[in-house]
Protein backbone atom coordinates (compact mmCIF):
# COMPACT_ATOMS: atom_id res chain seq x y z
CA UNK A 1 0.00 0.00 0.00
CA UNK A 2 1.04 3.71 -0.84
CA UNK A 3 2.04 5.99 2.03
CA UNK A 4 0.77 8.75 2.53
CA UNK A 5 2.04 11.22 0.23
CA UNK A 6 2.62 15.19 -0.17
CA UNK A 7 2.16 16.83 -2.94
CA UNK A 8 4.66 17.20 -5.91
CA UNK A 9 4.43 20.79 -5.82
CA UNK A 10 4.46 21.25 -1.95
CA UNK A 11 7.55 19.11 -1.60
CA UNK A 12 9.04 21.77 -3.68
CA UNK A 13 7.96 25.05 -1.81
CA UNK A 14 9.50 23.22 1.58
CA UNK A 15 12.78 21.13 0.77
CA UNK A 16 15.18 21.46 -1.42
CA UNK A 17 16.13 18.06 -2.48
CA UNK A 18 19.60 16.11 -3.40
CA UNK A 19 19.63 12.98 -5.40
CA UNK A 20 22.78 11.02 -6.34
CA UNK A 21 22.98 7.59 -9.07
CA UNK A 22 24.91 4.83 -8.87
CA UNK A 23 24.92 2.84 -12.17
CA UNK A 24 26.00 -1.03 -12.03
CA UNK A 25 27.13 -1.58 -15.59
CA UNK A 26 27.71 -5.20 -16.33
CA UNK A 27 30.30 -6.22 -18.74
CA UNK A 28 30.54 -8.42 -21.93
CA UNK A 29 33.77 -10.07 -21.74
CA UNK A 30 33.57 -13.29 -22.23
CA UNK A 31 35.11 -14.73 -18.97
CA UNK A 32 34.11 -13.60 -15.18
CA UNK A 33 35.80 -11.05 -13.77
CA UNK A 34 38.75 -12.94 -11.60
CA UNK A 35 38.51 -16.89 -13.59
CA UNK A 36 37.79 -18.48 -16.67
CA UNK A 37 34.05 -19.24 -16.39
CA UNK A 38 31.99 -17.89 -19.17
CA UNK A 39 29.85 -14.39 -18.38
CA UNK A 40 27.05 -15.37 -20.67
CA UNK A 41 23.12 -14.49 -19.93
CA UNK A 42 20.28 -17.32 -19.56
CA UNK A 43 22.69 -19.89 -18.95
CA UNK A 44 21.14 -23.51 -17.00
CA UNK A 45 21.29 -22.52 -13.41
CA UNK A 46 24.64 -23.45 -11.75
CA UNK A 47 26.63 -24.28 -14.80
CA UNK A 48 28.83 -21.77 -15.11
CA UNK A 49 30.37 -21.86 -11.84
CA UNK A 50 33.87 -23.07 -10.50
CA UNK A 51 35.72 -23.42 -7.00
CA UNK A 52 36.92 -19.05 -7.60
CA UNK A 53 33.93 -18.05 -7.97
CA UNK A 54 31.93 -19.97 -5.60
CA UNK A 55 34.76 -18.92 -2.99
CA UNK A 56 36.18 -22.87 -2.18
CA UNK A 57 38.87 -22.56 -0.12
CA UNK A 58 42.24 -22.29 -1.68
CA UNK A 59 41.07 -21.05 -5.05
CA UNK A 60 43.03 -18.46 -6.25
CA UNK A 61 41.60 -15.15 -8.09
CA UNK A 62 43.43 -13.49 -11.60
CA UNK A 63 41.72 -9.98 -12.55
CA UNK A 64 40.11 -10.37 -15.98
CA UNK A 65 42.70 -8.06 -18.20
CA UNK A 66 39.52 -7.00 -20.81
CA UNK A 67 37.34 -5.73 -17.72
CA UNK A 68 40.45 -3.52 -17.10
CA UNK A 69 40.26 -2.18 -20.25
CA UNK A 70 36.51 -1.70 -20.19
CA UNK A 71 36.55 0.18 -16.69
CA UNK A 72 39.42 2.58 -18.17
CA UNK A 73 37.14 3.07 -21.48
CA UNK A 74 34.65 3.65 -19.13
CA UNK A 75 36.53 5.89 -17.27
CA UNK A 76 37.83 8.01 -20.21
CA UNK A 77 34.41 8.51 -21.62
CA UNK A 78 33.25 10.00 -18.55
CA UNK A 79 36.49 12.57 -18.06
CA UNK A 80 37.41 10.89 -15.23
CA UNK A 81 41.19 10.79 -14.25
CA UNK A 82 42.92 6.86 -14.07
CA UNK A 83 44.50 5.59 -11.23
CA UNK A 84 48.39 4.94 -11.82
CA UNK A 85 48.07 2.41 -9.48
CA UNK A 86 44.43 1.02 -7.66
CA UNK A 87 43.89 -2.03 -5.69
CA UNK A 88 40.95 -4.66 -4.59
CA UNK A 89 39.25 -4.57 -1.47
CA UNK A 90 36.56 -7.02 0.45
CA UNK A 91 33.29 -5.98 1.22
CA UNK A 92 32.04 -7.97 3.94
CA UNK A 93 28.55 -8.71 4.52
CA UNK A 94 26.17 -11.58 4.28
CA UNK A 95 23.81 -12.66 1.57
CA UNK A 96 22.41 -15.95 0.56
CA UNK A 97 23.79 -15.33 -2.85
CA UNK A 98 27.44 -14.07 -1.84
CA UNK A 99 28.87 -17.21 -1.89
CA UNK A 100 32.13 -16.09 -0.47
CA UNK A 101 30.87 -13.70 2.26
CA UNK A 102 32.42 -10.59 1.08
CA UNK A 103 32.51 -9.12 -2.24
CA UNK A 104 35.19 -8.11 -4.16
CA UNK A 105 35.45 -4.69 -5.18
CA UNK A 106 37.24 -1.48 -4.55
CA UNK A 107 36.84 1.45 -2.01
CA UNK A 108 39.12 4.09 -1.66
CA UNK A 109 41.27 3.57 -4.52
CA UNK A 110 39.13 3.06 -7.72
CA UNK A 111 40.22 2.98 -11.16
CA UNK A 112 38.74 5.98 -12.06
CA UNK A 113 38.00 9.19 -10.09
CA UNK A 114 36.76 12.99 -10.58
CA UNK A 115 35.12 12.75 -13.72
CA UNK A 116 31.66 15.00 -15.24
CA UNK A 117 28.65 14.08 -17.75
CA UNK A 118 27.08 16.99 -19.79
CA UNK A 119 23.37 15.93 -19.76
CA UNK A 120 20.62 16.93 -22.27
CA UNK A 121 17.53 17.78 -19.90
CA UNK A 122 14.36 19.49 -21.84
CA UNK A 123 16.36 21.77 -23.95
CA UNK A 124 19.72 22.24 -21.36
CA UNK A 125 22.40 21.36 -20.08
CA UNK A 126 23.21 19.72 -16.51
CA UNK A 127 26.60 18.88 -15.37
CA UNK A 128 26.59 15.67 -13.55
CA UNK A 129 29.81 14.85 -11.60
CA UNK A 130 30.97 11.70 -11.28
CA UNK A 131 32.84 10.78 -7.80
CA UNK A 132 34.22 7.19 -8.73
CA UNK A 133 33.93 4.47 -11.38
CA UNK A 134 34.96 1.36 -9.73
CA UNK A 135 35.37 -2.03 -10.49
CA UNK A 136 33.94 -5.07 -8.76
CA UNK A 137 32.30 -8.63 -9.53
CA UNK A 138 28.30 -9.15 -9.52
CA UNK A 139 26.58 -11.58 -7.06
CA UNK A 140 24.68 -14.70 -7.46
CA UNK A 141 20.54 -14.41 -8.23
CA UNK A 142 18.22 -15.53 -5.17
CA UNK A 143 14.81 -16.70 -6.52
CA UNK A 144 11.75 -16.88 -3.90
CA UNK A 145 9.28 -19.08 -4.90
CA UNK A 146 5.65 -18.77 -3.50
CA UNK A 147 4.13 -15.94 -2.22
CA UNK A 148 2.29 -13.15 -3.92
CA UNK A 149 5.07 -11.01 -4.06
CA UNK A 150 8.79 -12.53 -5.48
CA UNK A 151 10.61 -11.58 -2.60
CA UNK A 152 11.62 -13.63 0.42
CA UNK A 153 9.01 -12.97 3.03
CA UNK A 154 5.98 -14.99 2.10
CA UNK A 155 8.12 -17.33 -0.13
CA UNK A 156 7.51 -21.06 0.37
CA UNK A 157 11.51 -21.38 -0.34
CA UNK A 158 14.13 -19.62 -1.89
CA UNK A 159 16.72 -21.22 -4.99
CA UNK A 160 19.91 -19.31 -5.68
CA UNK A 161 21.97 -19.45 -8.93
CA UNK A 162 25.40 -18.40 -9.05
CA UNK A 163 25.77 -18.43 -12.78
CA UNK A 164 25.72 -14.53 -12.50
CA UNK A 165 28.70 -14.44 -9.44
CA UNK A 166 31.53 -13.60 -10.25
CA UNK A 167 30.33 -11.41 -13.56
CA UNK A 168 32.28 -8.25 -13.76
CA UNK A 169 31.17 -4.93 -12.97
CA UNK A 170 31.88 -1.44 -13.10
CA UNK A 171 30.08 0.79 -10.44
CA UNK A 172 29.27 4.69 -11.53
CA UNK A 173 28.62 7.15 -8.66
CA UNK A 174 27.55 10.53 -8.96
CA UNK A 175 28.31 13.29 -6.40
CA UNK A 176 24.99 14.83 -4.97
CA UNK A 177 23.15 16.64 -7.68
CA UNK A 178 21.95 19.55 -5.83
CA UNK A 179 19.58 22.62 -7.09
CA UNK A 180 17.96 20.77 -9.37
CA UNK A 181 14.28 21.55 -7.87
CA UNK A 182 11.54 20.07 -9.86
CA UNK A 183 13.70 18.71 -12.46
CA UNK A 184 15.36 16.03 -10.05
CA UNK A 185 13.06 13.27 -11.27
CA UNK A 186 13.92 14.31 -14.84
CA UNK A 187 17.51 14.62 -14.56
CA UNK A 188 18.02 11.15 -13.02
CA UNK A 189 16.49 9.83 -16.07
CA UNK A 190 18.01 11.70 -18.51
CA UNK A 191 21.14 10.42 -16.87
CA UNK A 192 21.04 7.27 -16.62
CA UNK A 193 19.06 7.19 -20.47
CA UNK A 194 22.85 9.17 -21.57
CA UNK A 195 24.82 6.91 -19.39
CA UNK A 196 23.19 4.28 -21.15
CA UNK A 197 23.86 5.42 -24.77
CA UNK A 198 27.43 6.21 -23.54
CA UNK A 199 28.23 2.48 -22.92
CA UNK A 200 26.57 1.21 -26.05
CA UNK A 201 28.42 3.38 -28.27
CA UNK A 202 32.31 2.38 -26.37
CA UNK A 203 30.44 -1.39 -26.95
CA UNK A 204 31.81 -3.04 -23.29
CA UNK A 205 28.28 -3.81 -22.20
CA UNK A 206 24.63 -4.82 -23.90
CA UNK A 207 23.32 -2.30 -20.96
CA UNK A 208 19.86 -3.88 -21.03
CA UNK A 209 18.11 -3.03 -18.20
CA UNK A 210 15.35 -5.75 -18.87
CA UNK A 211 18.06 -8.18 -18.67
CA UNK A 212 20.21 -6.61 -15.67
CA UNK A 213 23.02 -5.57 -17.78
CA UNK A 214 22.46 -2.05 -16.33
CA UNK A 215 21.02 -1.32 -12.86
CA UNK A 216 20.33 2.14 -11.41
CA UNK A 217 20.44 3.01 -7.63
CA UNK A 218 18.90 5.75 -6.68
CA UNK A 219 19.62 7.99 -3.91
CA UNK A 220 17.50 10.83 -2.34
CA UNK A 221 17.51 12.96 0.10
CA UNK A 222 15.63 16.62 1.29
CA UNK A 223 16.79 18.89 3.40
CA UNK A 224 14.98 22.74 4.10
CA UNK A 225 14.36 24.80 1.87
CA UNK A 226 17.67 27.46 1.56
CA UNK A 227 19.71 25.48 4.10
CA UNK A 228 22.12 24.33 1.61
CA UNK A 229 22.76 21.03 3.09
CA UNK A 230 22.44 17.24 2.81
CA UNK A 231 19.36 15.67 4.71
CA UNK A 232 19.28 11.83 5.04
CA UNK A 233 19.52 9.66 2.35
CA UNK A 234 17.64 6.27 1.16
CA UNK A 235 18.61 4.04 -1.47
CA UNK A 236 16.27 3.04 -3.61
CA UNK A 237 17.45 -0.41 -5.77
CA UNK A 238 17.76 -2.21 -9.05
CA UNK A 239 15.54 0.62 -10.81
CA UNK A 240 15.49 -1.35 -14.14
CA UNK A 241 14.02 1.33 -16.67
CA UNK A 242 14.49 4.85 -17.47
CA UNK A 243 11.20 5.55 -16.52
CA UNK A 244 10.79 3.70 -13.17
CA UNK A 245 14.19 5.53 -12.42
CA UNK A 246 11.97 9.05 -12.48
CA UNK A 247 8.96 7.75 -11.34
CA UNK A 248 10.83 6.41 -8.09
CA UNK A 249 12.72 10.08 -7.46
CA UNK A 250 9.46 11.26 -7.65
CA UNK A 251 8.03 9.12 -5.10
CA UNK A 252 10.72 9.25 -2.61
CA UNK A 253 10.35 13.14 -2.64
CA UNK A 254 7.07 12.96 -1.50
CA UNK A 255 7.20 10.35 0.83
CA UNK A 256 10.17 12.02 2.71
CA UNK A 257 8.37 15.22 2.84
CA UNK A 258 5.64 13.37 4.44
CA UNK A 259 7.39 11.66 6.86
CA UNK A 260 9.32 14.57 7.61
CA UNK A 261 6.31 16.66 7.54
CA UNK A 262 5.31 14.52 10.91
CA UNK A 263 8.30 15.35 12.71
CA UNK A 264 9.87 12.08 11.97
CA UNK A 265 13.01 11.59 10.57
CA UNK A 266 14.55 9.52 7.42
CA UNK A 267 15.53 6.25 8.05
CA UNK A 268 18.71 5.67 6.46
CA UNK A 269 17.99 2.41 4.50
CA UNK A 270 17.77 0.87 1.10
CA UNK A 271 14.54 0.32 -0.41
CA UNK A 272 12.81 -1.50 -3.14
CA UNK A 273 10.44 -0.29 -6.13
CA UNK A 274 7.57 -2.08 -7.05
CA UNK A 275 7.10 -1.52 -10.66
CA UNK A 276 3.68 -2.92 -10.35
CA UNK A 277 2.38 0.23 -8.06
CA UNK A 278 4.98 2.68 -8.18
CA UNK A 279 5.74 2.70 -4.80
CA UNK A 280 8.93 1.63 -1.99
CA UNK A 281 9.01 -0.27 0.49
CA UNK A 282 11.73 -0.94 2.88
CA UNK A 283 14.59 -3.23 2.39
CA UNK A 284 16.96 -3.23 5.20
CA UNK A 285 19.24 -0.40 6.93
CA UNK A 286 21.30 0.96 5.19
CA UNK A 287 25.44 0.13 6.53
CA UNK A 288 28.26 3.01 6.13
CA UNK A 289 31.63 2.18 4.42
CA UNK A 290 32.71 0.80 8.31
CA UNK A 291 29.60 -1.42 8.64
CA UNK A 292 30.77 -3.45 5.63
CA UNK A 293 34.78 -3.55 7.23
CA UNK A 294 36.81 -2.93 4.53
CA UNK A 295 40.16 -4.31 4.02
CA UNK A 296 42.98 -5.05 0.74
CA UNK A 297 42.31 -7.94 -1.02
CA UNK A 298 45.02 -10.22 -0.11
CA UNK A 299 45.22 -13.14 -2.85
CA UNK A 300 44.78 -10.07 -5.80
CA UNK A 301 47.65 -7.57 -6.70
CA UNK A 302 47.35 -4.01 -7.28
CA UNK A 303 46.37 -2.85 -10.85
CA UNK A 304 49.15 -0.26 -12.21
CA UNK A 305 47.61 0.77 -16.06
CA UNK A 306 50.52 2.29 -17.96
CA UNK A 307 50.33 6.06 -19.32
CA UNK A 308 51.00 4.43 -22.66
CA UNK A 309 48.03 1.58 -21.90
CA UNK A 310 45.51 4.45 -21.14
CA UNK A 311 46.68 6.84 -24.34
CA UNK A 312 46.03 3.96 -26.38
CA UNK A 313 42.74 3.13 -25.08
CA UNK A 314 41.74 7.04 -24.79
CA UNK A 315 42.22 6.55 -29.21
CA UNK A 316 39.42 3.81 -29.19
CA UNK A 317 36.88 6.13 -27.82
CA UNK A 318 33.74 6.73 -30.26
CA UNK A 319 32.35 9.87 -30.97
CA UNK A 320 30.02 11.02 -28.16
CA UNK A 321 26.36 9.80 -28.50
CA UNK A 322 25.05 13.27 -27.66
CA UNK A 323 27.18 14.82 -30.27
CA UNK A 324 26.73 11.98 -32.65
CA UNK A 325 22.95 12.68 -32.20
CA UNK A 326 23.01 16.87 -32.70
CA UNK A 327 25.24 16.33 -35.78
CA UNK A 328 23.14 13.42 -37.39
CA UNK A 329 19.96 15.27 -36.47
CA UNK A 330 21.29 18.16 -38.95
CA UNK A 331 22.73 15.83 -41.65
CA UNK A 332 18.72 14.13 -41.78
CA UNK A 333 16.51 17.08 -41.29
CA UNK A 334 14.42 15.79 -38.28
CA UNK A 335 12.74 17.79 -36.00
CA UNK A 336 13.64 17.79 -32.20
CA UNK A 337 10.72 15.67 -31.58
CA UNK A 338 11.42 13.32 -34.34
CA UNK A 339 14.03 12.98 -33.26
CA UNK A 340 13.36 12.36 -29.67
CA UNK A 341 11.02 10.12 -30.65
CA UNK A 342 13.45 8.14 -32.81
CA UNK A 343 15.29 8.09 -29.62
CA UNK A 344 12.69 7.39 -27.42
CA UNK A 345 11.52 4.35 -29.15
CA UNK A 346 15.21 2.58 -29.14
CA UNK A 347 15.23 3.01 -32.89
CA UNK A 348 18.37 5.61 -33.16
CA UNK A 349 20.88 2.69 -33.74
CA UNK A 350 18.45 1.30 -36.74
CA UNK A 351 17.96 4.50 -38.70
CA UNK A 352 21.39 5.38 -38.42
CA UNK A 353 22.33 1.92 -39.87
CA UNK A 354 19.67 2.17 -42.05
CA UNK A 355 20.54 5.40 -43.77
CA UNK A 356 24.24 3.74 -44.03
CA UNK A 357 22.88 1.49 -45.66
CA UNK A 358 21.26 4.04 -48.77
CA UNK A 359 17.93 4.21 -47.39
CA UNK A 360 16.48 8.15 -47.27
CA UNK A 361 16.53 9.12 -43.52
CA UNK A 362 12.80 10.16 -43.38
CA UNK A 363 12.12 6.82 -44.95
CA UNK A 364 14.39 4.71 -42.36
CA UNK A 365 12.84 6.33 -39.82
CA UNK A 366 9.42 6.22 -40.82
CA UNK A 367 9.39 2.13 -41.15
CA UNK A 368 11.12 1.92 -37.67
CA UNK A 369 8.92 3.88 -35.94
CA UNK A 370 5.69 2.90 -37.36
CA UNK A 371 5.24 -0.64 -39.25
CA UNK A 372 8.58 -2.39 -37.52
CA UNK A 373 7.87 -0.56 -34.11
CA UNK A 374 3.91 -1.84 -34.12
CA UNK A 375 5.22 -5.29 -34.86
CA UNK A 376 7.85 -5.61 -32.22
CA UNK A 377 4.78 -4.20 -29.77
CA UNK A 378 2.59 -6.77 -30.44
CA UNK A 379 5.25 -9.63 -30.48
CA UNK A 380 6.16 -8.13 -27.17
CA UNK A 381 10.17 -7.81 -28.15
CA UNK A 382 12.83 -4.97 -28.33
CA UNK A 383 12.34 -3.70 -31.72
CA UNK A 384 16.20 -4.44 -32.27
CA UNK A 385 14.90 -8.37 -31.60
CA UNK A 386 12.33 -8.43 -34.22
CA UNK A 387 14.22 -9.73 -36.75
CA UNK A 388 14.29 -7.47 -39.89
CA UNK A 389 17.36 -5.58 -40.28
CA UNK A 390 18.90 -2.33 -41.39
CA UNK A 391 19.82 -3.79 -44.62
CA UNK A 392 16.63 -5.21 -45.76
CA UNK A 393 14.76 -1.95 -44.59
CA UNK A 394 16.95 -0.12 -47.02
CA UNK A 395 16.28 -2.82 -49.67
CA UNK A 396 12.51 -2.86 -49.37
CA UNK A 397 12.17 1.35 -49.49
CA UNK A 398 14.50 0.74 -52.52
CA UNK A 399 12.10 -1.40 -54.01
CA UNK A 400 9.05 1.42 -52.97
CA UNK A 401 11.83 3.91 -54.74
CA UNK A 402 12.06 2.12 -58.18
CA UNK A 403 8.34 2.04 -57.96
CA UNK A 404 8.61 -1.88 -57.88
CA UNK A 405 5.71 -1.44 -54.88
CA UNK A 406 4.31 0.71 -53.12
CA UNK A 407 4.13 1.52 -48.82
CA UNK A 408 1.09 -0.95 -48.87
CA UNK A 409 2.37 -3.72 -51.02
CA UNK A 410 5.51 -3.12 -48.92
CA UNK A 411 3.86 -4.38 -45.49
CA UNK A 412 3.28 -7.67 -46.94
CA UNK A 413 7.50 -7.50 -47.93
CA UNK A 414 7.78 -7.32 -44.59
CA UNK A 415 5.52 -10.20 -43.58
CA UNK A 416 7.67 -12.19 -45.49
CA UNK A 417 11.05 -11.16 -44.34
CA UNK A 418 9.84 -12.24 -40.40
CA UNK A 419 8.38 -15.57 -41.89
CA UNK A 420 11.92 -15.73 -43.34
CA UNK A 421 10.88 -16.23 -47.21
CA UNK A 422 13.83 -15.09 -48.45
CA UNK A 423 15.63 -11.43 -49.63
CA UNK A 424 12.87 -8.36 -50.40
CA UNK A 425 13.36 -9.16 -54.05
CA UNK A 426 12.83 -12.76 -53.69
CA UNK A 427 9.44 -12.71 -51.47
CA UNK A 428 8.17 -9.57 -54.15
CA UNK A 429 8.64 -12.59 -56.82
CA UNK A 430 7.34 -15.59 -54.61
CA UNK A 431 4.51 -13.66 -53.78
CA UNK A 432 3.47 -11.31 -56.60
CA UNK A 433 3.67 -8.42 -55.28
CA UNK A 434 5.22 -6.29 -58.18
CA UNK A 435 2.93 -3.27 -59.12
CA UNK A 436 1.26 -3.79 -62.61
CA UNK A 437 2.15 -0.89 -65.18
CA UNK A 438 1.19 -2.89 -68.08
CA UNK A 439 -1.29 -0.41 -70.20
CA UNK A 440 -3.61 -3.41 -71.47
CA UNK A 441 -4.01 -4.68 -67.84
CA UNK A 442 -4.54 -0.40 -66.42
CA UNK A 443 -6.76 0.19 -68.74
CA UNK A 444 -9.43 -2.81 -68.71
CA UNK A 445 -9.65 -1.86 -65.33
CA UNK A 446 -10.13 1.75 -65.60
CA UNK A 447 -12.72 0.80 -68.39
CA UNK A 448 -14.63 -1.46 -65.80
CA UNK A 449 -14.35 0.92 -63.05
CA UNK A 450 -16.10 3.03 -64.99
CA UNK A 451 -18.93 1.32 -66.36
CA UNK A 452 -19.25 0.19 -62.62
CA UNK A 453 -19.70 3.81 -61.30
CA UNK A 454 -21.59 6.23 -63.93
CA UNK A 455 -22.95 8.69 -61.81
CA UNK A 456 -18.51 9.06 -60.77
CA UNK A 457 -17.94 9.37 -64.05
CA UNK A 458 -19.87 11.85 -64.77
CA UNK A 459 -19.28 13.96 -62.08
CA UNK A 460 -15.59 13.64 -63.31
CA UNK A 461 -16.71 15.05 -66.60
CA UNK A 462 -18.42 17.49 -64.82
CA UNK A 463 -14.80 19.06 -64.19
CA UNK A 464 -14.80 17.51 -60.41
CA UNK A 465 -11.65 15.74 -61.14
CA UNK A 466 -11.54 15.15 -56.90
CA UNK A 467 -14.13 12.58 -57.52
CA UNK A 468 -11.30 10.21 -59.56
CA UNK A 469 -10.35 9.06 -56.17
CA UNK A 470 -13.43 6.53 -56.13
CA UNK A 471 -12.55 5.31 -59.43
CA UNK A 472 -8.63 4.63 -58.71
CA UNK A 473 -9.87 3.11 -55.56
CA UNK A 474 -11.92 0.41 -56.92
CA UNK A 475 -9.52 -0.29 -59.57
CA UNK A 476 -6.71 -0.84 -56.44
CA UNK A 477 -8.96 -3.17 -55.03
CA UNK A 478 -9.70 -5.25 -58.19
CA UNK A 479 -6.30 -5.16 -59.29
CA UNK A 480 -4.95 -5.74 -55.00
CA UNK A 481 -3.30 -3.05 -54.34
CA UNK A 482 -0.51 -3.72 -57.33
CA UNK A 483 -1.49 -1.53 -59.80
CA UNK A 484 0.24 2.20 -60.67
CA UNK A 485 -1.86 4.44 -58.84
CA UNK A 486 -0.75 7.83 -60.34
CA UNK A 487 -1.00 5.68 -64.06
CA UNK A 488 -4.30 4.67 -62.82
CA UNK A 489 -5.49 7.87 -62.26
CA UNK A 490 -3.70 9.41 -65.54
CA UNK A 491 -5.98 6.65 -67.66
CA UNK A 492 -9.18 7.79 -65.52
CA UNK A 493 -8.94 11.55 -66.36
CA UNK A 494 -7.74 10.84 -70.01
CA UNK A 495 -11.06 8.12 -70.48
CA UNK A 496 -12.96 11.11 -69.03
CA UNK A 497 -11.64 14.43 -70.42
Amino acid sequence: MAADLVAFDDVLATYDPALGLEVHVELNTSTKMFCGCPAVFGGEPNAQVCPTCLGLPGAMPVVNRKAVESAIRIGLALNCSIAEWCRFARKNYFYPDMPKNFQTSQYDEPIAFDGWMDVEVDGGVVRVEIERAHMEEDTGKSLHVGGATGRIHGADYSLVDYNRAGIPLIEIVTRPIQGAGARAPEIARAYVAQLRDLIVALGVSEARMDQGNLRADVNLSLAPKGSDRLGTRTETKNVNSFRSVERAVRYEMQRHAAVLGTGATILQETRHWHEDTGVTTSGREKSDADDYRYFPEPDLVPVAPSREWVDELRGTLPENPTVKRTRLQADWGFTDLEMRDTVGAGAFGLVEATVAEGCPPQAARKWWLTELARRANESGVDIADLGVSPAQVAAVQALVDDGTVNDKLARQVFDGLLAGEGTPEEIVAARGLAIVSDEGALGAAVDAAIAANPDVAQKIRDGKHAAAGALIGAVMKEMRGQADAGRVRELVLERLA
